[in-house]
């Protein structure tokens, strides 16, 4: 019996991580791995500067440790934090939204957008895209400005979404990245809204996770 996909919100918002439950859902198939979503008792309420994202990296290290059942693991926070660290004592494979994300979305477009947060993570944001050697491709990133809560559950959330997927179409941009696990709920009317690819990037990580994790049952 294969162990659970286990995707962990890092931060301690349990709004956020039913979002990503209910986003999931379709990826609960009969016969594929389960997926667990579970939220870091000990983070902060949302992820939204540096600090924050260095903070939660030993309790998830320890939180890998303890969840010895699992298939795989993935980060459901954008800024990746703690994935070398998760990765260096994790038997299985560990993803992260915001690696997996972007590559997801290269794969359907030349150009692609970030949809952030807040402006102060677009730093963080564009380190770690130069890590991966994608920046040339990346048209530009923009900002909600929103906190991680408002994002999940604001009323004008899906207006501003819409705004600013607009101007990063206007920037180059042929498809786009939602740079927070707590915009799942908005990928497909912002979809459809706006004409072209949009990735939400928990999901894009559960697949890759799901496709390591079945690829080992042949």
């Amino acid at each position: 019996m294969t162990g659970p996909i286990v995707v962990i919100n890092p931060n301690s918002n349990q709004a956020v991580t039913d979002g990503l439950d209910r986003a999931l859902a379709p990826f609960r198939l009969d016969g594929g791995p389960g997926i667990d979503c579970v939220t870091l008792a000990e983070g902060p309420f949302g992820i939204e500067n540096q600090v924050n994202s260095d903070q939660v990296v030993l309790p998830m290290v320890e939180l890998v440790k303890r969840r010895g059942d699992a298939s795989a693991f993935v980060i459901a926070c954008y800024s990746d934090p703690g994935i070398d660290a998760c990765r260096s004592v994790s038997p299985v494979p560990v993803f992260g939204i915001q690696e997996s994300g972007v590559l997801s979305a290269l794969s359907r477009a030349d150009r692609i957008g970030i949809v952030g947060i807040s402006s102060a993570s677009e730093r963080r944001h564009r380190l770690y895209m130069r890590r991966m050697g994608v920046l040339d491709r990346v048209a530009g990133e923009r900002a909600l400005n929103m906190t991680v809560d408002e994002s999940a559950r604001g009323s004008g959330t899906f207006a501003k979404l819409t705004e600013v997927g607009h101007a990063l179409i206007d920037d180059g941009a042929e498809a786009l990245v939602l740079g927070c696990a707590g915009m799942a709920v908005h990928r497909v009317p912002l979809e459809r809204e706006l004409g072209i690819p949009v990735i939400d990037p928990t999901q894009a990580a559960v697949a890759m996770a799901m496709g390591v994790v079945l690829a080992q049952r042949l």
